[in-house]
């Protein structure tokens, strides 16, 4: 039994032994290494940058009122299209009590001028017709019949203007109505029936009454960071994309480049704007956020790799072509490489088309651990 039990032990101990060799051999081979096998492709290489900011109508125009007082009627509101020339609101007056008191004296004053001037000019015209009187003093009644008559005709628009804003004489023209001065589209009425509005001056900019845009022509404002901007140059085109109509893409041409930048956190940025070109039915509003996409350079119908697969020493750039399959073999080999866009590289040397290449190197997931265990 002792025999059997020690002859046990001893098949048990040697396959221990041999066992634990070769689980040390097995650890202490090469494990090999498989990598993701890229193809040598032709495309387009674009270099570019992104900008934001967003759309604004070029000229944006405030209309102020001529006078001062108090909103009447507003006969326009956002968003409608307007000429020039269009009314838009009307002011009701109110007078400065002097100023209108000052020229209801002087519509009496006229008055009574006239009134004489013209018993004058009635007695004198008898006169003169019976040869009682000379022609030239006849002529001299005449004259300050008509300067009365015109002083009464000027003391009454003044009245008029300073009560109601309206000349007698001009009521076609008159600075109660608020017109529009140039064609486009009215953004914004600010005022409300009742506001008081005053009239713009040299001392006050006066309030603003509507903003009108002629929103076919617009610009993208956007900004650039510092280590880009030295890439653009005003006349370069670039393609604007409008997050709130995503199937369209507006072509634009920059037109300026700040020359001062602003510090924005921590970097530096600089103002640029750029003409868009807005299609026929595709109506942009004023204020929609925006990205510009500019391309510095391009390379087409070239070949292209991922820039994943290069290895440079020092200058020189490297890949690994496929030699066999299984096991996975590769040649080095030195190549010419041009334009990148980050992702994918043009190669202008070393490859042809429909080479396979050496990628990332597959790495093995290791199992997770069941929930059981993890408690």
């Amino acid at each position: 039994m002792k025999k059997i039990l020690r002859f046990a032990l001893l098949i048990i101990g040697a396959v221990l032994v041999i066992w634990t060799f070769w689980f040390l051999w097995q650890k202490s081979r090469p494990k090999e290494k498989k990598y993701v096998i890229e193809n040598v492709t032709i495309g387009n290489i674009d270099k570019k940058t992104v900008a934001t900011g967003k759309v604004d109508p070029r000229n944006e125009i405030l209309i102020k009122p001529q006078m001062s007082g108090i909103i009447a009627v507003v006969y326009k509101e956002a968003g409608d299209v307007v000429k020039a020339g269009d009314i838009i609101a009307k002011i009701k007056v109110i007078p400065d009590m002097v100023s209108l008191n000052a020229a209801e004296s002087r519509v009496s004053r006229a008055q009574i001028s006239f009134d004489q001037s013209k018993k004058n000019y009635e007695r004198d015209s008898k006169l003169f017709l019976d040869k009682v009187i000379s022609k030239e003093e006849f002529e001299k009644t005449e004259l300050q019949f008509k300067n009365d008559k015109e002083e009464l005709r000027t003391a009454k628009d003044n009245l008029s203007l300073t009560r109601d804003g309206i000349s007698t004489n001009k009521s076609a023209i008159t600075n109660t109505l608020v017109r529009s001065t140039i064609n486009g589209t009215i953004l914004d009425i600010p005022i409300k029936v009742g506001n008081s509005v005053i009239q713009s001056n040299n001392f006050n900019d006066g309030t603003t009454i509507a903003t009108v845009a002629n929103m076919s022509d617009m610009l993208f404002v956007g900004k650039l960071d510092e280590t880009e901007v030295g890439k653009i140059k005003v006349g370069m085109p670039m393609d604007i994309t409008i997050g709130a109509l995503q199937d369209q893409k507006l072509t634009a041409k920059l037109e300026y480049v700040s020359p001062k930048g602003k510090e924005e956190n921590g970097a530096i940025m600089f103002e640029m704007k750029a003409a868009v070109k807005v299609p026929k039915g595709v109506f942009v509003r004023a204020g929609y956020s925006a990205n510009a996409e500019i391309v510095f350079s391009k390379s087409e119908n070239v070949l292209t790799i991922p820039e994943s697969c290069i290895e440079f020493g020092g200058d020189t750039a490297f890949v690994y072509v496929l030699k066999t399959k299984e096991p996975q073999t590769f040649t080095k080999k030195q190549i010419k490489i041009g334009l990148s866009d980050g992702v994918r590289i043009e190669v202008k040397s070393g490859l042809k088309v429909k080479d396979k290449i050496r990628g990332v190197e597959i790495l093995e997931k290791k199992p997770e651990p069941k929930k059981d265990e993890k408690k």
